[in-house]
């Protein structure tokens, strides 16, 4: 008589693809949970910052370097989704929100003051951020002994490093076109009406600045009986 199979354990396939291990729950992470969070904001931005830099370059080396980057990150997103499953790390998702609202100010008020070259290095920036929490992650696996998400982080950093540091190269663009460099990075008339408020507080300023008199270093009394003690030497 056949023998009835035994219903698979619902965990094994979780456990396999968490080197053999089962996941633990949310509060057993710790600082691994607070990086998953954190490394779904950083992914969503170099997902989307990059084709606002390329859109604003147009047909460029930079802009096809930004969008290179852009390209990874919406790749690997859904990766990061299933390591997060795979350690019943639900809701960590939650984290990219964060990401979200910088993005809006970023996109509402910061860049109103930048120029092309400064938003392109701002967001390279970011670009390091991520690989600095991936780095991270990578080392918080490997004290857990998870292999899976220690290689996961080897190949995610090894592309992503390459990709980076591409775009970096591109910075050379921006010195051969001098003109393009200091281009408002968003224009409109809010854009420039910000910019001209700004300049305006800043010649205010220095102006005060140069009516305020420098003030003048008056030795106190120890110092002048250092002084006479060194002349009668």
């Amino acid at each position: 008589m056949q023998q009835p199979v035994k219903s698979e354990d619902h965990g094994s396939a979780t456990r396999a693809g968490n080197g053999g291990r089962r996941p633990r729950p949310r509060q057993d992470f710790g600082l691994l949970w607070t990086l998953f969070g954190e490394l779904f904001q950083t992914e969503e931005s170099a997902m989307d910052h990059p084709l606002v830099e390329a859109d604003r370059l147009g047909d460029t080396p930079p802009a096809r370097a930004m969008r290179a980057v852009s390209a990874h990150a919406k790749k690997v997103l859904p990766q990061i989704r299933g390591l997060a499953k795979e350690r019943d790390m639900v809701g960590v998702e939650g984290g990219k929100g964060v990401g979200a609202a910088f993005s809006v100010i970023r996109d509402g008020v910061g860049d109103l003051l930048l120029t092309l070259e400064k938003s392109y290095r701002a967001t390279l920036l970011g670009m390091h951020h991520g690989i600095g929490v991936v780095e991270l992650i990578r080392h918080v696996a490997t004290s857990q002994g998870d292999g899976t998400l220690v290689a996961w982080c080897g190949r995610w950093l090894e592309t992503r490093r390459r990709l980076v540091e591409a775009a970096e190269r591109e910075l050379e663009w921006f010195g051969t076109h001098p003109d393009r460099a200091v281009a408002p990075a968003k224009s409109g008339s809010l854009a420039n009406g910000v910019r001209a408020l700004v300049h305006g507080v800043e010649n205010v300023a220095e102006k005060i600045r140069s009516l305020v008199p420098t003030a003048r270093v008056v030795p106190v009394e120890s110092d002048k009986v250092e002084s006479r003690r060194e002349e009668s030497n």
